[in-house]
């Protein structure tokens, strides 16, 4: 069974009284395991078809299967209640909260859940170590540069140990090298660690790290292309 199964999948959005297709009959199977990289021109669809994926937003028509399960039809609270247990999110512009250390923004989507504060302590530390950053715990987003604070983004997707992780633009806002360093990294958890990976990305660099790449223009998708 698929891990993700969108089938003829449309969106579109009021705007005034006139309604503004987004994504056009889009149907596409993500493989358990499989890093996908999502590409396309901006306004091509490919953040919407993240965010139906991830059930932040849910479609005009169509439906979107995570493990067999249909999200587009269930409530907001199970809804909520099913993001924050299997699905992990990665941002261009990591939204770490300023205040809190890197501990505390890892600890952050732990906190929903029903784990001791030991227990929480024990993932946090392991997700802090996964992605390398086991020595800046207490250091706070403004101590860290871009790419250790995409890091701490990451480990924070981790932190609860989701089957799926999304990443919107992962290495938009990072210099070569990090964003190297952070494509490493989701190579590292994709084959590793097992984790289903969608990506929405503008760079081919970190594109060519994707198993998979599918391509969007103007709502539609485009044919596929297999990496070996």
């Amino acid at each position: 069974m698929a891990a993700i199964s969108v089938t003829n999948v449309t969106k579109s959005y009021q705007r005034d009284k006139t309604s503004v297709p987004v994504l056009n009959d889009v149907s596409i199977s993500v493989q358990q395991g499989e890093f996908l990289a999502l590409m396309g021109p901006s306004g091509s669809g490919k953040t919407t078809l993240l965010n139906l994926i991830a059930g932040i937003d849910r479609p005009t028509s169509g439906s979107i299967l995570v493990q067999g399960i249909d999200i587009a039809t269930l409530g907001e609270t199970a809804l909520a209640k099913w993001r924050a247990q299997k699905v992990g999110f990665i941002f261009q512009f990591y939204n770490l909260i300023p205040v809190l250390s890197a501990f505390e923004n890892v600890e952050l989507p732990l906190m929903l859940t029903s784990l001791s504060k030991k227990e929480r302590k024990q993932q946090v530390e392991t997700a802090l170590s996964v992605v390398g950053l086991a020595d800046r715990m207490t250091h706070s987003p403004n101590q860290l540069s871009g790419g250790q604070q995409q890091r701490v983004a990451i480990a924070r997707a981790i932190a609860t140990d989701p089957d799926i992780i999304v990443a919107d633009e992962p290495t938009g806002d990072l210099d070569k090298l990090s964003a190297d360093e952070i494509m490493t990294l989701l190579e590292r958890l994709n084959s590793e660690f097992g984790k289903t990976i969608v990506m929405v990305t503008h760079d081919p660099r970190a594109a060519e790290r994707a198993k998979v790449v599918r391509h969007l223009d103007k709502g539609d998708l485009l044919a596929e292309e297999v990496r070996s």
